[in-house]
């Protein structure tokens, strides 16, 4: 069997660059390092590094086996937290995985639902939009966005509960001359400088890119991030505009304003994936309770296009 602890040090060593650099970020010596690449390299019958000048290079091997142990190195990483957590007493646990924007809006509901049932138990939050293969621990609850107009996702392992269906809407400067409108048409956003808050192009920024094409455009980025805070950021210094889905439009400064688009409608839907677990059960069926009731009261917290139809004659 292959020693986890060199894969574990291979990786830190191509991550790095160098031995003298993952020695550092690994508290080791580089000779101990080096050691431990030359104990694989005899385990595995592989030639891993090769000579580049006055340093190495990683083989397209040594590439390929830091790539497919990832995800068993991650594995035994979960494990040995477990292990922790049990020695610790910090036996009760739950892992939900989820979305930027619904972190902010839903998660404090649920964490609160949960800490009321079970005031000991440790809630993990990871985002999934940043961590597809999962967080620290395997997702109990995974929260994912999808478009209306695709085929519905289906986690292996996994019972899937549809939550809330939401428009997504255009966030520009209060000063901008489309703010005039009570309603934004796609096509009329073609010649915008345009603010990306989904970099890693995960189903938010895949329903935005196809409502665009469907208007007969690409839209043109002048800058691409992962946080929708720090987009509208730089829509409020007057950069661009950006696209957001309603559950991230709750705080936006007083200098931002937000349209309802049309031609096409853009829209997602929002689905819990749950797992089977013997000994989270209640744990699972609260959160998923409390993301119901999220859900619900987010349905009315927005003005839909028809309001701003009949209250809105200019710029607010």
């Amino acid at each position: 069997m292959l020693d986890p602890h060199r894969l574990t040090i291979l990786r830190a060593v191509i991550a790095a660059g160098s031995v003298h650099a993952a020695a550092r970020n690994l508290h080791l010596a580089p000779a101990t390092v080096s050691q431990h690449l030359r104990g694989l390299a005899r385990q595995t019958g592989l030639v891993l590094f090769e000579k580049n000048g006055r340093g190495i290079e990683a083989t397209p091997a040594a590439r390929q086996l830091c790539e497919a142990s990832a995800e068993t190195l991650t594995s035994l990483e979960r494990l040995e937290r477990t292990v922790e957590d049990l020695r610790q007493g910090r036996a009760e646990q739950i892992a939900i995985a989820c979305f930027a924007s619904l972190a902010q809006a839903w998660m404090p509901q649920v964490v609160t639902a949960l800490r009321a049932q079970s005031p000991e138990v440790v809630v993990e939050i990871s985002i999934n939009e940043l961590h597809p293969t999962g967080g620290r621990r395997v997702p109990d609850v995974d929260v994912r966005n999808e478009p209306l107009d695709g085929p519905p996702v289906h986690l292996e392992g996994y019972q899937r509960h549809v939550l809330h269906e939401e428009d997504f809407w255009v966030v520009l400067p209060a000063t901008h001359p489309l703010a005039a409108h009570p309603v934004i048409a796609m096509a009329q956003l073609r010649d915008e400088s345009w603010i990306d808050h989904d970099i890693h192009d995960g189903p938010t920024g895949r329903i935005i890119t196809r409502a665009c094409h469907a208007a007969g455009f690409t839209p043109h980025y002048i800058a691409r991030l992962d946080d929708h805070h720090a987009a509208t950021g730089l829509a409020e210094a007057g950069l661009g505009i950006t696209v957001l889905p309603r559950v991230a439009l709750t705080g936006l400064p007083g200098s931002l304003t937000m349209r309802p688009l049309t031609d096409p409608t853009v829209h997602r839907r929002i689905v819990a994936h749950t797992r089977t677990h013997p000994t989270r059960a209640q744990l699972i069926h609260t959160t998923l309770t409390a993301l119901r009731e999220a859900a619900r009261r987010t349905r009315p917290s927005t003005p839909d296009a028809h309001w701003f139809r009949d209250h809105c004659d200019g710029p607010p």
